[in-house]
């Protein structure tokens, strides 16, 4: 089956799933973002909202990964996959991942949307930091796109559709507020070339790289997914995220 049919059935499963009612919270579109259903018995739900399967481990679905050589970055650009932040019920999403990561710290300003201050214990760094007004949530937060969006063009995305694109970049699940200094120093970088210097959260990392390239039929070179399984030999029973195994 062909990468593009592979999405396409796909795609017709999670369709499918969500009117079941087997999806916890859906993720595919920035619209959806806080629509939640009843919690399948078999799942439990993330701290930052996003579904877990305790029952679908990261190193079975990375083998269902297609492996193939990088294609060429030609033609990548940013605006191929979308124009800045939508907006998701009157917010901008990029406030929204802000105040997910934040959690219940999160003030919010007069618009009930901007994030004025809060803390939290990053990821990438594993700092515990504060921010006491906007403008240091403004230079310290960037938005980072856990799978890479030049990654994701050399990786099958130049072959999709710009509505597939879109949600590539605009699904919660490949979103993640980070430290600046961080996510300017991972770049595009895939799990080959950049790891979280915080070791406690490579394996959650690693697990939601690959459940986005499962979700979005992206590939991964052979480097990137030898590193992946060696992260994962430290944490074996790690679940994927925001994802269900369907058939090829």
């Amino acid at each position: 089956m062909t990468i593009h049919h592979r999405y396409r059935a796909r795609r017709l499963v999670a369709v499918l799933t969500t009117i079941a009612g087997l999806i916890g919270i859906i993720i595919a579109h920035p619209s959806n973002y806080e629509q939640q259903v009843e919690a399948d018995a078999n799942t439990t739900i993330t701290t930052n909202g996003i579904k877990s399967n305790p029952n679908l481990l990261a190193t079975t679905v990375l083998e269902q990964l297609e492996i193939k050589g990088r294609a060429p970055k030609t033609g990548y650009e940013r605006t191929a996959f979308y124009s800045g932040w939508p907006s998701v019920d009157g917010c901008s999403l990029r406030q929204r991942i802000i105040k997910r990561e934040l959690g219940d710290s999160a003030t919010l300003a007069d618009d009930q949307c901007t994030v004025t201050s809060g803390e939290f214990d990053e990821p990438y760094t594993g700092s515990h930091l504060v921010f006491y007004q906007k403008s240091d949530l403004t230079t310290g937060i960037q938005i980072d796109h856990i799978v890479a969006l030049s990654d994701a063009w050399q990786k099958g995305a130049q072959y999709f559709d710009t509505e597939t694109r879109y949600q590539i970049a605009t699904d919660p699940l490949n979103l993640l507020a980070v430290d600046s200094k961080a996510n300017q120093g991972k770049s595009d970088g895939d799990a080959a070339t950049w790891l979280p210097a915080n070791k406690a959260f490579r394996c959650q990392y690693i697990a939601r790289q690959i459940s986005v390239k499962y979700k979005y039929s992206l590939w991964v070179t052979q480097a990137e997914h030898d590193a992946m399984a060696r992260v994962l030999e430290t944490c074996p029973n790690e679940p994927v995220v925001g994802i269900e195994l369907t058939e090829s």
